[in-house]
């Protein structure tokens, strides 16, 4: 089928993205061709185009991680019966290496699930990559417990109010940091019981805050200066979660730092987890969208933006304008 999307011809500037009609092919066995509603926007996003993310697709590629929308078909395989919830009309969330920034695309079915009844097409674009990263970080690899103390870091993006919401949800006492007040505003209304500009002495604001014990565990899409600081805050045999390096530097730690106080630093690759661990998916799912139909964890948005405004969007997460997420309208 014929669909607009946005294209991504060389690798650099976000002025370089095409907005320009495409041919979706269609579906193989075990894939669904979804039209898509709405299309989440993420910092890795801009990262892609620049050529500075992990995975590095093939030139031309449609940038875009995460969709909503519905089923027009879906092929089974080996002659199985389809799922229901992958019957055309039927409305669903997928996330993609590639391809959500159009009309259309193809997911593989295990990429594809049901919407939340609750939620709006908007929201259930914002939700496939943010809240997972923040269950894989938090859960999975970071074994949060009820009644530890979590530090977000950068916690009014899109995965840091997720972390905020799931943290507060699993019984966790929760230190956000933002840098504007509307921001630490959000953070608050997401679940947080302290919220922190992380300028000055953050290592003296959260010992001060934990009466000087520290933070259980760090999650930090942040990196930079506030790692550098953030580290310095764990309590003895916290754990420090690196989700990614939004500030644009990648910090060094002095081992001994981990010696002496016993923390493990944890790096967290919330799709490479789900590929490297598929049986785990299907648990990750079950709880996140129980812990969304119950309403406890639920996507702010920020914006919404036409297609054709694709860059224009990704601006606004680089300027860190965002209080949650910007999603892409591309059909009623």
């Amino acid at each position: 089928m014929e669909a607009r999307a946005v294209v991504c011809r060389e690798l650099g500037p976000l002025d370089g993205l095409e907005l320009t009609a495409l041919t979706i092919r269609s579906p193989a066995p075990g894939e669904a061709l979804i039209r898509i509603r709405r299309a989440g926007v993420n910092f890795p996003d801009k990262l892609m185009i620049a050529g500075g993310y992990q995975h590095k697709p093939d030139l031309p590629f449609v940038p875009g991680f995460e969709v909503a929308g519905e089923v027009i078909e879906a092929v089974p395989e080996d002659g199985a019966p389809l799922p229901d919830h992958l019957r055309p009309g039927r409305r669903v969330m997928a996330t993609m290496r590639t391809g959500g920034y159009a009309e259309a695309a193809v997911a593989p079915f295990a990429a594809v699930r049901s919407i939340p009844s609750n939620f709006t097409d908007s929201q259930a674009a914002a939700f496939p990559v943010a809240a997972p990263t923040a269950y894989v970080a938090l859960v999975e690899r970071g074994a949060l417990k009820a009644g530890e103390t979590v530090l977000v870091l950068g916690a009014a993006g899109g995965v840091g109010l997720a972390a905020v919401q799931l943290a507060a949800a699993l019984g966790a006492r929760v230190i956000a940091t933002a840098s504007r007040a509307d921001k630490r505003a959000a953070t608050m209304a997401a679940g947080a019981v302290h919220a922190i500009a992380p300028d000055g002495d953050l290592k003296a604001k959260i010992m001060d805050l934990t009466d000087g014990r520290g933070a259980d565990l760090v999650y930090d899409p942040v990196g930079g200066d506030v790692f550098d600081q953030a580290i310095r805050a764990l309590a003895w045999g916290g754990r420090f979660l690196v989700i990614g390096f939004a500030s644009g530097r990648i910090p060094t730690l002095a081992v001994n730092r981990a010696l002496i106080k016993g923390i493990s630093v944890i790096g967290v690759r919330a799709g490479e987890y789900a590929r490297r661990c598929p049986e785990a998916g299907p648990r990750i799912h079950r709880a996140i969208d129980a812990l969304a139909a119950e309403g406890r964890l639920t996507p702010r948005i920020h914006a919404e933006l036409p297609l054709a405004k694709a860059a224009e969007a990704l601006r606004m997460i680089d300027r860190r304008e965002a209080i949650g997420k910007i999603v892409l309208h591309i059909k009623n």
